[in-house]
Order: structure tokens, then sequence, then C-alpha cells
């Protein structure tokens, strides 16, 4: 079975093999066209998790200062480990700084949306837009009152 069609029958086999030629500078035999998109598919799955890191640290800084109630060390904890879930994202894809404006956008849409909900309160209790820079939101001195 040739590396493009394992690529569609058995993905993981298809990986192995495509490892095990790049290893051997085989490139002649690789599967280039596949091995690219995949590639790309990798940095697209960094950006996602990163909005999704954004998108819990949001949500959680949106339900303190929205609903005082739930304001606790479990809350708190969410907090600081989401932050610092974000530094250590980072810090292991930094070219993903250049993409932060637009993935706090994101981030903050769907943390709006899910505040609504999980508060019963009006989505439109939250600002449109984010009130928030992201170096407010990582500071950890940074707790949003209403």
């Amino acid at each position: 079975m040739t590396g493009s069609c394992l690529y569609d029958k058995d993905f993981y086999a298809w990986a192995k093999e495509q490892a095990a030629l790049l290893r051997a500078g085989d490139l002649g035999r690789a599967d280039i066209a596949h091995i690219a998109e995949e590639i790309e598919s990798m940095g697209r799955t960094e950006k996602r998790e990163l909005v999704s890191r954004l998108t819990v640290l949001l949500l959680h800084l949106l339900k303190w200062r929205h609903q005082p109630v739930g304001r606790g060390n479990s809350r708190r904890l969410s907090i600081a480990n989401s932050r610092d879930e974000i530094v250590d994202h980072l810090a292991d894809n930094p070219s993903l700084k250049s993409l932060l404006d637009p993935a706090l956008a994101s981030a903050y849409r769907y943390a709006r949306r899910k505040a609504a909900v999980e508060t019963n309160l009006a989505e439109e209790t939250f600002p449109s837009i984010c009130p928030w820079s992201f170096d407010e939101i990582m500071d950890e001195r940074f707790w949003p009152e209403a």
C-alpha cells in the first residue's frame, strides 16, 4: 500500500511510515503533500488550543465579575491555573503571540455566550467586546470587580 493510499486507510501506520522515510532521508518516497497538510493542521490545532485556554480564563473572569456569590477558592484556582496554562502554551509556541488579538476576540465571543448560560444572565449583561487586554487578564493581581 502506497503512502498516500495508507493515509486514507490507516493514519497511524501512515504516520509511522512517513516518519521512518523522513529519518532515512528518503524524500522521494515520502508523501510530501500529506505531510505538509498535517504540519499545517498541527499549527491550527495549537492556535485552537490557545483560544480554548483563553476562553476558559475569560469565562471564569466574567463569572468572577458578574456572579460575586460564586467567588471562592475553586474559581480562584481555575483562573490561576488557566493563566499558567496559557503562559506554558505560549512558551511552547512563541509565534502564537502574534495572534493574541484575534485569539482573544474569538475566545471572548465564546466565553460571553458560555457565561450567559452558566450564570443564567442575559448575554447582553456582558460587554459585547472583551473589556480587558491580554496583559490585564494574565496579571495575577487582576480580579475584575462589577
